[in-house]
């Protein structure tokens, strides 16, 4: 399935992401979890890879294995960062040959301890220059782009990083997914602002249960993303409780969910962690749009 079959009337493009694990438990246990997930009927399931590129190779390991072992469209995670374009071609050439339809094109973050993304020699800059690079030289690929319901860290002002996202599409993008947001107002205004701007493509909500505590701190703060103020403190008086944690992390994401269903949103994209129960949790509980 490409990416652009899993939205529109009548469809609810439901999908999760995953990332590669660094050691053989770590994938044992993913692929462990993954029955409980790939039960909701996914419309297709993507892979992310380490900093700089680190995991391209488990990669598209991963992704093709998922999409063997399950029967699950796949879409790998593929950035500019520390690549030069024939080695991008590359890695689009091998996708190709392992039956992947999808790529998420993204510029990537910057290495760390840098504040400035600087691409490699031969390389890329941008990310709608990937997603041009892919639709002009690969375009049997459906494409996902990034989109940031509470602005990119390192755009200038709120227009500037809905330019820099209508670039993207216009370079031939078929879907945009959000950064993770747990204030749903958020998303709805960048969902306006982007129909104003012409942006014609599904925009999907990324949603990311909370399991712990202290990880979705670490998470928030690396990409930006608020917190409502009453479940940080409700979060606190758990104090070290997990399961409490988990509990709390569940219901918010409840009712956060339902309500951009009842709101009609094109699809939900969960940021899994390779885990299940919590995202398994949330979709049992809510009630699901009509097919």
């Amino acid at each position: 399935m490409k990416l652009a079959e899993a939205y529109g009337p009548g469809k609810f493009g439901l999908s999760f992401e995953l990332f590669p694990p660094k050691t053989a438990a770590g994938e044992q246990e993913l692929f462990a979890n993954l029955p409980e997930l790939v039960a909701f009927n996914p419309s297709y399931i993507t892979c992310t890879y380490g900093a700089g590129g680190s995991t391209r190779d488990k990669t598209l390991e991963i992704t093709s294995r998922v999409q063997r072992q399950f029967g699950v469209a796949t879409a790998s995670h593929l950035t500019c960062v520390g690549a030069t374009v024939d080695e991008l071609r590359a890695y689009l050439r091998e996708a190709q040959a392992l039956g992947i339809e999808n790529i998420v094109a993204l510029r990537g973050d910057p290495p760390r301890g840098s504040s400035t993304f600087v691409p490699v020699a031969g390389g890329l800059s941008h990310a709608n220059e990937l997603v041009a690079l892919i639709r002009r030289e690969f375009g049997h690929f459906g494409i996902a782009v990034a989109g940031y319901p509470e602005t990119h860290q390192e755009a200038p002002s709120p227009q500037a990083d809905l330019d820099n996202l209508k670039r993207k599409v216009d370079a031939g993008a078929d879907v945009v997914i959000t950064q993770l947001f747990y204030h749903n107002a958020d998303y709805f205004r960048f969902r306006d602002a982007c129909e104003r701007l012409g942006i014609a493509v599904p925009i999907v909500p990324g949603v990311l249960p909370i399991t712990n505590f202290a990880q979705v701190r670490r998470i928030t703060s690396l990409c930006g993303a608020r917190l409502p103020l009453r479940l940080v403190e409700a979060l606190e008086r758990c104090g070290e409780d997990a399961a409490a944690q988990l509990e709390l992390g569940v219901e918010y994401a409840t009712r956060q969910v339902q309500e951009l269903m009842d709101a009609r949103v094109p699809g939900i994209h969960f940021y899994v962690l390779n885990r299940s129960s919590a995202t398994a949790r949330v979709l049992r509980q809510t009630r699901r749009l009509p097919m």
